[in-house]
């Protein structure tokens, strides 16, 4: 197991962070504009010291070493939009609300998927299959960008029920983490309904009913820990997806989170800010997924060798 975890780590996990920030740093600086560039024109020498303070007056090469030297340390360098903050900084306190919706939007997914699965596998085939499927399957029809403004639409304007946006009370969790989670819903709820349906046609089912379980203890107490293992492998990605694609719904409820500073930072040619998001979301996916490797080789030792 050790040496599993070795190579992952140096030969896909590193390697694949190396390219991301390679990527990253030279698509951002292609891009045309700058950090300094603004309706409000500044004098060539105020340009030039800018530059100089934040080293941008080396060359490409030599400000992407220093990069790569400065996050080996652990830094991501000073934000050029939020003057006399880090990026680090920045990081730690927007995170841990878009690490709250990741988490109420995951828990959406799994009740809501999971429920949804299980009552379309037990009447395969029927209206309630193609409903509850129909409706699960909205979720990845319909982007965030739609569903979210309708969602405000109808409960926040019309209804009244929640608030627009703000990231105050417990309500205004409610339509973020639905819009965000909603994608995830179809996902659970196919995997939920094959492995019931493959579960539910077992010797050790029939063996249950024939001891005169209740069908409720069947499928809850039998069936369901069967049909959850697929659903179980595709935690790790959907919680990575989930934490790190809030990008749209925190713009749209306006949340304080990492993925509003993100898109400021994107308008902004905010380059350390950029590039520390990126790397941030990068390394907690690829934890993420590697957590769930390490869990499915220890459950099959087989995969080691793979």
């Amino acid at each position: 197991m050790g040496k599993f975890i070795l190579k992952r780590i140096f030969l896909e996990t590193l390697p694949s962070l190396l390219v991301i920030i390679t990527v990253t740093f030279f698509l951002i600086r292609l891009a045309p504009g700058g950090p300094f560039s603004s309706e409000k024109q500044i004098s060539a020498e105020v340009l030039e010291q800018l530059n100089s303070h934040y080293g941008m007056d080396k060359p490409l090469f030599a400000q992407y070493f220093s990069y790569l030297l400065n996050i080996c340390k652990g830094d991501f360098g000073p934000s050029f939009k939020y003057p006399g903050r880090t990026v680090t900084e920045l990081i730690s306190e927007s995170f841990p609300v878009s690490l709250e919706l990741g988490l109420y939007a995951l828990i959406f997914a799994i009740l809501t998927g999971i429920l949804a699965g299980v009552v379309a596998a037990l009447k395969p085939g029927s209206f309630m299959d193609y409903f509850t499927m129909s409706v699960s399957m909205a979720g990845i029809c319909i982007p965030a960008f739609v569903l979210g403004p309708l969602l405000v639409l109808v409960f926040s304007l019309k209804f009244g029920w929640v608030n627009v946006s703000g990231w105050n009370t417990f309500s205004d969790r409610i339509l973020p983490s639905i819009t965000l989670g909603m994608m995830y819903v179809a996902y659970i709820a196919r995997l939920t309904r094959g492995g019931m349906l493959e579960t539910m046609v077992q010797d050790f089912i029939y063996t249950a009913r024939s001891k005169g379980l209740s069908e409720t203890a069947v499928i809850f107490k039998h069936a369901l820990r069967g049909a959850l293992l697929p659903v179980i492998s595709f935690m790790g990605p959907a919680a990575a997806g989930m934490i790190s694609g809030s990008f749209v719904v925190e713009t749209i409820f306006s949340i304080p989170g990492l993925g509003r500073f993100f898109v400021t930072a994107a308008f902004n040619r905010d380059y350390t800010m950029i590039l520390g998001t990126v790397i941030f979301y990068a390394i907690i996916i690829i934890i993420f997924n590697t957590l769930v490797d390490i869990i499915q080789t220890i459950l099959n030792p087989r995969l080691r060798n793979y």
